[in-house]
């Protein structure tokens, strides 16, 4: 046996032959470090402690590892674990038992580590849940697999941040239990004690999530009084099953928030084909009111003021895809007055809004997943830059318009500006920034003879704005001044990612960088005669 090992293996039945095994180990150490590849089929592993499972989960355990994952096991300590392994025992022998992750010293410094967004240090992320402001820190929990770089698993991971910008990653904050894996969902903060679980002057935060297996998806509730580092779930869960309301397994990712003129809460659930309202007084008891259908998935329904008008707001209500609709609600149902629209495009989806930001900031701040693949990292998927979400009265009535946080702003530093420059000048100048792989790009570009023109990065059209078919990258967009020839870009470029601010937040998009290996001309602009009005080139700083 690999005498580096720090756990004592009480019984190990592993060989140079694949079979399932079982090991004991006496937990000393804070993590259990697991040999990982692809190229292996998954087991299943389960820990068991006391004679009772203290987990499950699927994991392609190897004894030739492309990468390493972990388990926090810091609430374990002093305590004998039992490992038990459906799959190829080979890897068994190669678990190590440490105080860091094993690669700690590279972690975010890996060659396809965003530099400023969030990613987990080691498996898939998917959707942000529970996103929420408590006594100095913003709260993203996300769908997490700590396993693996491909979805499974479903966990809620943890991350805690003073500004939105820099994240400290925590332990995995909801497991997977007896009635499924932990789905996407939101948090409250139960000022009023609605719910019981305050505990003299520290009010419970409590988070709701679907429970889910393949034939049923049911809405649970859990509570903290740590502040989210320690949870419990309720015992009578769960809080809705609505299977046979809806003909429909698709009932998930609850939505729950104060609705302080009706002095009750209100949950938005996805289900079937559409968002549905619930009440509760106590956050346990849940009455259905109504359904707003033509959504899918990840529900969210906030009040916005018009043009910062406090005095002049509407609801939106937005699905996974950020597709939108404008309207009111009185507390049980949502009624649509316009819409649907959708402002951002690209590799976003399932964006949440950050909830009990306090009264005197006033902003509706919005994170969504980055579906952007990370290649031979030990980690996949990422968040996207924060936004500020505003309602403003256009030529075309009231839209919604998205720009990243003024918190982002500390990232990035000027280091170059130039005005009316021909495309083959900017060109010129932007040269020096050919082997950057972060930047941040603002210009604003004049069409007179060319009909479309934009901007390349390695071949990869970053901006493409036509002017005869009015798109921008392909997607329709008439700009405010219906005779405007200009159109400005505020542009944001990771290792992997690229995000693209069109006229103040009009329009956004998102794409995983992918340049073309045969081009070396870095960033270009292109079109017949175009005036690079104004281009801003800025460096960044890694959150890291």
């Amino acid at each position: 046996m690999n005498p580096k090992l720090l756990f004592t293996v009480a019984v190990l039945f592993v060989s140079q032959i694949s079979f399932a095994a079982d090991i004991s180990i006496k937990i000393t150490k804070k993590y259990l470090n697991l040999p990982v590849s692809q190229k292996q089929d998954r087991g299943t592993m389960k820990f068991e402690v006391g004679g009772k499972q203290e987990r499950s989960f699927k994991i392609r355990l190897s004894g030739t590892p492309e990468y390493w994952v972990f388990c926090d096991v810091s609430a374990l300590k002093g305590k004998t674990i039992k490992i038990n392994y459906s799959g190829d025992g080979t890897g068994l022998e190669k678990i190590s038992q440490n105080d860091e992750i094993v690669g700690q010293d590279s972690i975010y410094k890996e060659k396809n580590r965003p530099q400023f967004h969030f990613t987990s240090r080691r498996g898939w992320i998917n959707d942000p849940n529970g996103m929420i402001y408590f006594e100095g820190e913003y709260h993203l929990f996300y769908q997490h697999n700590p396993y693996e770089r491909e979805w499974e698993n479903m966990t809620w991971g943890h991350a805690v941040s003073k500004d939105m910008i820099h994240w400290e990653e925590l332990p995995s904050a909801l497991l997977p239990d007896e009635l499924g894996t932990m789905f996407s969902g939101s948090t409250v903060i139960d000022y009023n004690n609605t719910a019981g679980y305050n505990k003299g002057k520290t009010p419970a935060m409590l988070a709701f999530y679907t429970a889910f297996t393949e034939n049923k998806q049911i809405q649970c509730m859990a509570y903290s009084l740590d502040k989210g580092r320690t949870w419990t779930k309720y015992n009578q869960n769960p809080l809705i099953d609505s299977k046979e309301k809806w003909n429909s397994v698709d009932t998930r990712d609850p939505r729950v928030f104060w609705y302080k003129p009706g002095n009750h809460w209100v949950m938005v659930l996805n289900e079937r084909d559409g968002h549905s309202i619930y009440n509760s007084k106590n956050l346990k008891d849940w009455t259905f009111e109504s359904h707003t259908t033509g959504f899918w998935e990840c529900p969210d329904l906030f009040e916005l003021p018009i043009d910062g008008d406090k005095n002049k707001t509407k609801w939106v209500m937005l699905g996974a895809s950020n597709t939108y609709m404008i309207g009111s609600f009185d507390g049980k149902k949502f009624t649509p007055e316009a819409g649907k629209y959708m402002n951002v495009k690209g590799t976003l989806y399932a964006a949440q809004t950050f909830t009990n930001i306090p009264e005197a900031d006033g902003r509706r701040i919005q994170m969504g997943w980055g579906r952007v693949n990370h290649p031979e990292m030990p980690f996949n998927g990422m968040m996207l830059l924060p936004t500020e979400l505003t309602l403003r009265t256009t030529k075309d009535g009231v839209r919604m318009f998205s720009e990243p946080i003024k918190e982002a702003g500390q990232l990035f530093e000027k280091v170059n500006e130039w005005s009316s420059l021909t495309s083959g000048t900017a060109n010129d100048k932007l040269k020096e920034y050919k082997g950057a792989d972060q930047l941040r790009i603002k210009t604003t570009i004049k069409l007179s003879h060319a009909t479309s023109a934009g901007l390349n990065l390695f071949g990869q059209r970053i901006l493409d704005y036509d002017m005869n078919w009015n798109t921008v990258n392909g997607t329709f967009y008439s700009p405010e001044e219906m005779t405007s020839m200009e159109i400005t870009a505020d542009i944001y470029i990771d290792r992997t990612s690229i995000e693209v601010f069109v006229d103040k937040g009009a329009f956004s998009y998102s794409m995983e960088r992918k340049p073309n290996k045969q081009n070396n001309e870095g960033l270009h602009f292109w079109g017949n005669n175009i005036e690079v009005k104004n281009l801003e080139v800025y460096n960044v700083k890694s959150i890291w």
